[in-house]
């Protein structure tokens, strides 16, 4: 019989689940995240509470059986949160505790191939949004910005941001996730806020930011405007690099 398992859908949370499934020595289970359980018909479904101690073996495990390549494709491939990657990921898992030898770029195996194939993805949108990330001055002298990628990429961006604008505090905010990294000069923190009813994420009002990023805002959209060549035009190349659905999001982009 399967059993499915639930965890809470943090990382830690799925490193615990790996650690029961070996004490146990579960051989046919189904991992699931809170919130997302699908009903079956043929198992019965546990809750496994996240265990800090468990999941800290399991990853130390990962560790001397992988190099760094190895063990980000396991965490950014978990960061893509596509449905059953938790079961990939412990087929994965698997292999690697199960081989005399490092597999992890054994790309004739199926699942070392997929697993590579989502981690590509996941580091291109993570390069994406520190490309596009647009930060807007609020009234609070904080740096500002929303994103909405495709996959859960603010916990792999917290560093590049950290040590860029190391001097200033910022808030980059995942709208679809509801929650944020918030930088106090310091250290950086994972934030959940509440926006006001009438919070336009696009626009940049002058009721939360400042009267300096207002004027810097219409600077660079006038600069953008009359450095945009209509008879250079590419926008087959254009889309290419920059896709529509990150537009809504950049200074640039906004009308006059």
């Amino acid at each position: 019989m399967q059993k499915v398992l639930v965890y809470d859908g943090s990382f830690e949370g799925f490193l615990s689940v790996v650690f029961k499934v070996y004490e146990e020595k579960l051989a046919n289970v189904d991992i699931q995240r809170e919130g997302n359980v699908q009903a079956s018909f043929f198992g019965e479904s546990e809750e496994i509470v996240t265990n800090k101690e468990h999941a800290d073996r399991v990853w130390k495990g990962l560790k001397k059986k992988l190099t760094s390549f190895g063990c980000n494709q396991v965490f950014y491939s978990f960061q893509s949160e596509l449905i059953s990657v938790e079961n990939t990921l412990l087929d994965y898992i698997q292999q690697v505790f199960k081989s005399t030898l490092n597999i992890e770029k054994d790309f004739s195996n199926s699942t070392i191939l997929k697993i590579s194939k989502i981690t590509k993805s996941v580091s291109r949108e993570k390069h994406r949004m520190e490309a596009f990330v647009r930060f807007r001055l609020t009234k609070d002298d904080l740096y500002f910005a929303n994103i909405e990628p495709d996959f859960n990429v603010l916990p792999l961006i917290a560093k590049h941001f950290k040590s860029r604008y190391a001097d200033q505090k910022w808030l980059i905010y995942d709208i679809k996730r509801k929650f944020g990294l918030y930088y106090n000069l310091e250290n950086v923190e994972t934030v959940v806020l509440d926006f006001p009813a009438h919070f336009d994420f696009t626009k940049t009002s002058g009721d939360f930011f400042a009267d300096q990023e207002l004027e810097f805002q219409e600077l660079w959209q006038n600069y953008f405007k009359s450095t945009n060549i209509e008879s250079r035009k590419n926008m087959l190349l254009h889309v290419r690099h920059v896709p529509k659905r990150y537009w809504k999001y950049l200074s640039e982009k906004q009308p006059l």
